[in-house]
């Protein structure tokens, strides 16, 4: 199912029915984001969207909503479109028994075939950028791969970072970036400013589809993005190294900059619609000086809606979310069964789980909290049961209503650590957590009336499947 860049996933997309190509010339700003906001609005199985005559420019083409829905999502792991939530979750999780997958080195790649440097790069002429929403500071690249070192331990790959991180483009070749401090590359950046030095980098724009999800996922500090995105891919991703800073980047990529993060500097960066629906303000981040810029020919711009969920970066976020804290609350709890983090990236969770003995349940929200991701994200867990679909919020819900008890099944844990995109937290970075625990009780805790739950009737499962077929 490996894709080699974006336009191999862009034609599978097209012959599945997942892509609309506009044709008809458009302005960058406000048709774009508009575009993919009223996709998103409008379905949850809805295509990407290419398009190909953008006013201004000749040469460029965009795309945004490439993983914008389960369909696509489905496609990006090489599973039928029409695969259930449930079944992609399992299916990445047991993807990922096999990391690492060593990668596979290539000596060219087809973003060398044209190069700017010094004063010839002009961002703004190489891409059609523009505003998402109505109030951002300006354009942003929002869906690169952001590939950087570290710089104690340069020559260990585990090390280096491919990340996602929202780059706002501040001037022809000057960017703003915020590296959220618990982040790979922050750690990276306070490592470089620690020695004096600045931060070699690279942004790879225009990637399969692959590791833009595993580049947003929580991994171990030392654990390769590339090793993983390969061990999804079902074969070893393949990389390019970048000829100024040495990084390795994805081969397929549409457009690479190359440039480092200014030690010590920082300037105001945002507003910026955020995942969370609401803006984030302007807040002093790091700057890059871009060196140089390696572009395909006639590149696509591949950018991301992102505001008020759902959107592309729900999907995209959604599973890599998940699976994460599954396979972490699994090594310490067998017990667990699933997990369902989709909601504002895992600001919600959902975690169905066997529970021993009363009270366990809690204990699983709680470490929940605990994990890489759950640190600076997880603020509200809901623990249901194993019997439970922690993908069905219909049976989410109906747990809720029937068996969580206020004054004995809620756990609210004051002043923790929360990202400070946050809007609620206060001040920005700290938030009370809670769990709710809407399991069954069991011994040694005795109250409520939950012997007599309905079962579903005989050979239902067989009908789910016949009706299946039918649908089809």
């Amino acid at each position: 199912m490996a894709y080699r860049d974006l336009r191999d996933f862009l034609a599978t997309l097209d012959e599945n029915g997942q892509l609309v190509r506009l044709t008809d010339p458009l302005r960058p700003e406000p048709h774009f984001g508009a575009a993919a906001r009223a996709v998103a609005n409008l379905t949850d199985r809805g295509p990407a969207l290419q398009f190909d005559n953008i006013d201004g420019y000749e040469r460029s083409r965009a795309v945004l909503n490439a993983v914008g829905s389960w369909p696509n999502h489905a496609l990006m792991l090489g599973l039928d479109k029409d695969t259930p939530v449930k079944e992609q979750f399992f299916e990445f999780a047991r993807r990922g028994d096999d990391f690492p997958v060593e990668v596979e080195r290539a000596d060219d790649a087809p973003w060398r075939e044209h190069t700017l440097d010094g004063d010839e790069i002009n961002l703004f002429h190489l891409l059609p950028l523009f505003r998402l929403n109505r109030y951002d500071a300006g354009s942003y690249i929002d869906k690169a791969a952001v590939v950087t070192r570290d710089p104690d331990d340069p020559e260990h790959f585990g090390k280096q970072n491919v990340g996602i991180y929202r780059i706002q483009v501040k001037g022809k070749a000057r960017l703003g970036i915020q590296p959220v401090p618990a982040h790979d590359i922050g750690l990276h950046l306070r490592k470089a400013e620690e020695r004096g030095e600045n931060l070699p980098m690279a942004i790879a724009i225009g990637n399969e589809p692959v590791i833009t999800t595993i580049a947003g996922m929580p991994l171990a500090y030392d654990e390769s993005e590339y090793e993983f995105a390969g061990a999804v891919q079902g074969s070893p991703y393949r990389i390019a190294k970048a000829p100024l800073t040495g990084m390795d980047v994805p081969y397929g990529s549409e457009v690479v900059i190359e440039g480092e993060i200014i030690g010590g500097v920082r300037e105001i960066e945002g507003p910026f619609g955020e995942f969370t629906g609401f803006y984030s303000g302007g807040r002093r981040q790091p700057v890059i000086k871009v060196h140089r810029v390696s572009y395909r020919t006639d590149p696509i711009f591949e950018h991301l809606y992102i505001g008020r969920p759902w959107t592309e970066l729900d999907y995209t976020v959604a599973l890599n979310t998940s699976v994460p804290l599954y396979r972490q609350l699994k090594q310490d709890y067998p017990e667990v069964v699933a997990v369902n983090a989709m909601y504002t990236h895992g600001l919600l969770g959902i975690i169905s789980v066997r529970p021993r003995y009363g009270g366990f349940a809690k204990a699983v929200g709680m470490r929940a909290m605990t994990v890489p991701h759950g640190l600076g994200y997880c603020k509200v867990i809901i623990i249901v049961d194993d019997t439970v679909d922690p993908f069905n919020l219909a049976q989410v819900m109906w747990s809720l209503s029937v068996k969580l008890h206020p004054a004995h099944d809620l756990v609210v844990l004051p002043d923790l650590s929360i990202l400070p995109l946050d809007p609620s937290s206060e001040p920005p970075g700290i938030s009370h957590k809670v769990v709710l625990d809407a399991t069954t009780p069991i011994a040694p805790e005795q109250r409520g009336h939950f012997s007599q739950e309905v079962d579903a009737p005989a050979e239902t499962e067989a009908w789910e499947n016949r009706i299946k077929e039918l649908l089809r």
